[in-house]
């Protein structure tokens, strides 16, 4: 089954995609910073969640870990 289908498997690819983009933003910010706009930028907006909400994502990962650790 595809993740857009399954409403678990979109929330962590979500996840995933948010704490990706933070850690790269974190290695190389430049790259980030340069695609702002067009469909880079969609990387550049989850950096941004990622550096702005970080305990709230962190909450989530361990969320998440629990609720596929129990399945």
């Amino acid at each position: 089954m595809s993740a857009l289908f399954n409403f678990q498997s979109l929330l962590l690819v979500i996840l995933l995609l948010i704490c990706t983009a933070t850690y790269a933003h974190q290695v190389v910010p430049a790259i980030m910073n340069r695609n702002r706009h067009g469909i880079l930028g969609v990387f550049w907006k989850a950096a941004r969640i990622g550096e702005r909400l970080s305990p709230y994502v962190s909450i989530c990962c361990i969320i998440m870990a629990f609720s596929l650790f129990t399945q």
